[in-house]
């Protein structure tokens, strides 16, 4: 059975006071709304088709960005922004960075992995993760790092601030500005790395700390394929990362701190969203040496729900976005024969919940779901 079409319903009321996230911070903010309803995955067109979507609200638009296609076999076309007037509905923007226009000899001309954008002291702040591509390292692989850019628009343009912003290997990058003004980056790189910097110089002050290994002692299995995608808030004072395992499909993982450079523990030993197949990629399961984990596949139509981040949804408070990728061999009764726009990750979407202390995410879902907005 198909899912049914997306729909999207705003009826105008009273304004409410709510929450809204900017760069991993909450900040107060009206909506007029009452009903929301939207059904997963919310892009379904493969030009519109990325990894690792990040969401952000700007002013009464959302702008997302993600890794463009392709992504494993080279370089990929630069930075896609995506905009939507009503979060169901979206539509190709613009190119942040568009790597046919980048100079040959640029250090950043390679694959353009999870891009975000963070507004930071009234500046839009975009880190990318790319290398330089060469007839030795086609991918660019070698030299794939963190740069980091700035605009005073959402829609750039964007400028070269400082880059690599590290010497090693690294991706996934993300930033959080705290209470005091004070910023971090954390990234990914066969683990979990943190370190202090300055924006305005695009220069780490703190060396770059590894912190959590994909194989840490006396943590669970499930992360033992990888972990990647953090991303920090704070709440009630305590500093909570999600991150992401590929293990047995996109598992999203939660640390918490109570400070921004850690030490870091799991809230949770199980993940706290995603979903999981047997099947999944099972050539690295066995390179790897993790094809004896046992476990049950979720009942949804997904191989992967995961790399996620949080944004101010349709009622003002928080949300995830991550991308929906269709399993191939999903369950009955889904249909086995693939539209084209199923055979490549999708914009996914869910309401995120606050409680006893942490952070909660329903599974994933593929059905359509009913919002009530606050009056």
């Amino acid at each position: 059975m198909r899912n049914p079409l997306f729909l999207f319903i705003f009826i105008f009321s009273t304004a409410s006071f709510a929450q809204k996230v900017t760069a991993g911070k909450e900040t107060k903010t009206d909506t007029a709304s009452k009903v929301f309803k939207y059904t997963n995955p919310m892009t379904r067109d493969s030009v519109l088709s990325m990894r690792d979507y990040m969401i952000v609200k700007s002013d009464s638009k959302w702008y997302a960005t993600g890794t463009s296609n392709p992504v494993w076999t080279g370089p990929n076309p630069g930075v896609k922004l995506l905009v939507s007037d009503d979060l169901v509905n979206w539509k190709f923007h613009s190119y942040l960075i568009d790597a046919a226009k980048l100079p040959k000899d640029c250090p950043y001309n390679g694959r353009f992995w999870a891009p975000e954008i963070h507004l930071i002291q009234n500046k839009y702040y975009l880190t990318i993760n790319s290398g330089k591509v060469t007839k030795e390292d086609p991918k660019g692989m070698s030299t794939h790092s963190i740069w980091l850019f700035s605009s005073d628009k959402i829609t750039g343009p964007y400028k070269l601030v400082n880059g690599p912003l590290t010497s090693q290997y690294n991706n996934d990058s993300t930033l959080f500005e705290d209470d005091n003004g004070d910023t971090y980056l954390y990234c990914s790189g066969n683990g979990l790395f943190q370190a202090k910097i300055d924006l305005k110089s695009g220069k780490l002050t703190t060396p770059i700390e590894k912190f959590l290994d994909k194989k840490q002692p006396g943590y669970p299995e499930w992360m033992i394929g990888g972990i990647e995608g953090p991303y920090v808030i704070k709440k009630e004072g305590t500093y909570f990362m999600f991150f992401s395992s590929w293990t047995r499909g996109y598992e999203v993982g939660l640390l918490k701190s109570k400070s921004p450079m850690g030490p870091w523990e799991l809230v949770s030993k199980e993940p706290i969203f995603g979903t999981r197949k047997k099947g999944y990629r099972p050539e690295l399961a066995v390179s790897g040496g993790y094809d004896h984990l046992q476990f049950t596949d979720t009942q949804d139509p997904y191989q992967e729900t995961g790399h996620n981040a949080l944004f101010e949804g349709p009622d003002g408070s928080l949300w995830t976005s991550c991308h929906y990728f269709m399993d191939e061999k999903r369950p009955y009764p889904y249909s086995q024969s693939f539209e084209k726009w199923e055979k490549f990750p999708q914009m996914g979407i869910e309401p995120v919940q606050y409680a006893n202390g942490r952070f909660y995410i329903n599974p994933p879902t593929w059905t359509q779901q009913i919002i009530n907005l606050k009056n």
